[in-house]
């Protein structure tokens, strides 16, 4: 999934990605046409709730007592406006490290996989795939859920942070590595998984192009990435803060000398690459409990939390470059995170 979910099958010279379930998972029904896109025709857009807030409520209350953290190995970072960054490779990724950021990891690891049908991966891929790579691993919790459920795989799991936990299953294992550098792995993988990869990379492309590289023959590859910036239902709400965020962070990121757009481009990156049966789904994320139905309800209420979670220090970094102080910043974010709580607007993501 791309969050726009691409998945990618190596016939020979060429692969394909998709996911199982997870034990922290909070599982919802869900309506099968949410998630099977059947003859090809996209799933539909989620629809406005009029109807009361008891759902929406309940399901709130659930998610926000079942999250969870993984505790780290501590090492030395680098600090800055109260947080902590990571120290190899300095600067290359823009988002902290410190336990408050590891808790908001695990959460979207819920969010992502609750999303996807209560499952790992979308790929339809062998029972336990003998070498599997999930690259930016953060926590590496998905790394540690797949190789529980699938003991028969070796799983590493790379990340430019060492915060992931000490102890784990026998088959998972995690290095200190940059994604972006020339690989030297000495075996192929079977499987290659990527999430959340939207902030990550220079050149994304190049990442894919080393994927089918070191993928066997039929090996597959699945990249779930947000398609930013947030769309919305009826006409954008323009003299929102959310509005005027989503547009200030697309400026600063590419005055950082990046992309957050590079997702619409993974299945040219892939089709580049020489990777075949290529297949992207697309999922809605809406920003509050706007959307009708519990499973965009549910999807909501994780998607909500995570952004409430994560919006001040991803901004810092990246509105910092236009030329706003700390404080201002600040003051911006609390003006965004109301509009994510405000079932008037709304907007949602896709991934």
């Amino acid at each position: 999934m791309s969050d726009n979910s691409a998945a990618v099958s190596h016939d020979h010279d060429h692969a394909t990605p998709y996911s199982l379930a997870s034990s922290r998972t909070v599982s919802v029904d869900q309506d099968a046409s949410l998630l099977s896109w059947g003859s090809g025709s996209a799933p539909s857009l989620p629809s406005i709730d009029n109807d009361s807030q008891a759902e929406t409520r309940s399901i709130s209350e659930s998610i926000r007592s079942s999250t969870m953290s993984l505790d780290s190995s501590v090492y030395h970072f680098i600090q800055e406006n109260g947080r902590t960054y990571h120290r190899y490779k300095e600067g290359r990724y823009f988002l902290p490290n410190d336990t408050a950021e590891q808790e908001r990891l695990d959460l979207q690891h819920q969010l992502f996989t609750t999303a996807i049908g209560n499952r790992l991966h979308i790929a339809p891929i062998p029972e336990d795939p003998g070498r599997v790579l999930d690259i930016a691993t953060g926590t590496g919790i998905w790394a540690i859920d797949f190789a529980a459920q699938h003991p028969g795989s070796q799983v590493i799991g790379t990340d430019l942070s060492p915060i992931q936990p000490q102890f784990l299953p026998e088959n998972c294992k995690f290095e200190i590595d940059d994604a972006e550098d020339e690989w030297t792995y000495t075996d192929p993988f079977d499987f290659i998984h990527g999430r959340a990869l939207m902030s990550c990379f220079n050149d994304p492309s190049a990442v894919v192009r080393q994927g089918f590289e070191n993928l066997v023959p039929g090996g597959i590859m699945e990249f779930q990435d947000a398609l930013f910036p947030m769309n919305y239902i009826g006409e954008p709400p323009t003299e929102s803060a959310l509005y005027r965020w989503n547009e200030m962070m697309i400026e600063g990121v590419t005055k950082l000398g990046r992309s957050w757009s590079n997702v619409q481009h993974y299945r040219r990156f892939f089709e580049e690459s020489g990777f075949e049966n290529i297949v992207e789904k697309r999922f809605y994320w809406p920003t509050s409990p706007w959307a009708k139905g519990k499973y965009f309800k549910t999807v909501a209420a994780y998607f909500q939390e995570d952004m409430l979670a994560g919006l001040e220090a991803m901004s810092l970094r990246v509105l910092g470059v236009l030329d706003m102080t700390p404080d201002q910043v600040r003051e911006f974010v609390d003006e965004v995170k109301k509009d994510f709580r405000d079932t008037n607007v709304h907007a949602y993501l896709t991934v």
